[in-house]
């Protein structure tokens, strides 16, 4: 009964802790990114509110929290009222199988540095990167409004094409550690990251899953010099910022997972293991947030052929000579 108790204790901590720095990390890259973007156009960011603007994301929750909740007189309501609730909540639900260090040796027990380590962690997150769109698929569908239905079918059409190729560059990643646990991709990873052991599968990763997030130079789901805004043209008030917010919480989740599987997870010389992962994190962030100062919007057509005539063949090429290597090696 007492180890029962410890370990539901031990759950709950660093579910609290997950969820604390998990979204102080997604209100300071929001300024992070304003800042960053800032420099690059050769002006300011956010620079009055707290020193060099650092309470700017304090701001920014009280006048989300303070704004109308408005609803469309003809939207319907309650899928309206549920749907950016979802988006956050499946991106923070990915955090329960990613591992930020080896185990800890605390008072007298080895704790695991993992809310719980699945054998199938990477099928649960594949699951609920799925789960995510009908964030945006229902937004956009119980707005009734035109622009928010284009917006949430162009992410729903997104996530089909690019996740197929998300999938397959994995594999490789996958037959290098021989299981579908993060745990034990990571371990896979002691001496080399598989950043060095598969380059075209991590590039083919990064395209994919900047797709999949709808993050520049592919949010065509909120267009706003096409479709308004998007799949959330009608939001106002903290439903908006739940939009917001889940959308830089999945800037976190996708550094995390890139991490994982391309940079040998918490592993480095010198720093703490925990210390190496979330400088990782930052640092896949930061070139998202680069990406988006940098390259243009290409049309929609253009990222649907990419993804179907493009980036699938080459995974499956990928897959197929990445087998043939460690067929050879193994035999």
């Amino acid at each position: 009964m007492n180890d029962l108790l410890i370990s539901l204790v031990l759950i709950l901590v660093k579910l609290g802790l997950i969820l604390g720095v998990v979204l102080t990390m997604a209100a300071y890259l929001v300024l992070a990114e304003r800042k960053i973007l800032g420099r690059m156009q050769l002006r300011y960011g956010p620079n009055r509110i707290g020193p060099g603007g650092m309470l700017q994301p304090l701001c920014d929750v009280i006048k989300l929290l303070t704004k109308e909740d408005f609803v469309p007189g003809r939207a319907d309501k309650w899928i309206f009222l549920f749907a950016p609730g979802l988006t956050a909540l499946a991106a923070l639900l990915s955090f329960a199988v990613v591992p930020f260090s080896p185990p800890l040796a605390l008072f007298g027990r080895e704790i695991p540095m993992v809310v719980c380590d699945l054998n199938i962690g990477l099928l649960y997150i594949f699951g609920l990167s799925s789960l995510a769109v009908y964030g945006v698929v229902l937004g956009g569908w119980a707005s009734n409004s035109k622009y928010s239905l284009l917006g949430a079918m162009r992410g729903l059409a997104q996530l089909v094409s690019y996740e197929l190729a998300l999938g397959l560059a994995l594999v490789p990643v996958v037959m290098s550690a021989k299981s579908f646990s993060l745990n034990a991709i990571v371990m896979a990873q002691a001496d080399w990251p598989n950043l060095l052991r598969h380059p075209l599968a991590f590039i083919i990763f990064m395209i994919s899953i900047t797709a999949e997030s709808k993050r520049t130079p592919f949010d065509m789901p909120e267009a706003e010099n096409e479709i308004v805004a998007g799949y959330h043209t009608e939001y106002s008030g903290m439903r908006f910022g739940l939009f917001f917010v889940g959308e830089y919480i999945n800037l976190v989740v996708i550094g995390a997972m890139t991490t994982v599987f391309f940079l040998g997870g918490w592993h480095g010389p010198f720093l703490p293991p925990v210390v190496w992962f979330i400088l990782k994190v930052l640092f896949v962030a930061f070139l998202f947030i680069w990406a988006r100062g940098s390259m243009p919007r290409p049309r929609y057509d253009q990222l649907m052929h990419f993804g179907w005539k493009v980036l699938i063949p080459l995974a499956l090429l990928n897959v197929v000579v990445s087998g043939a290597i460690s067929l050879a090696m193994n035999s």
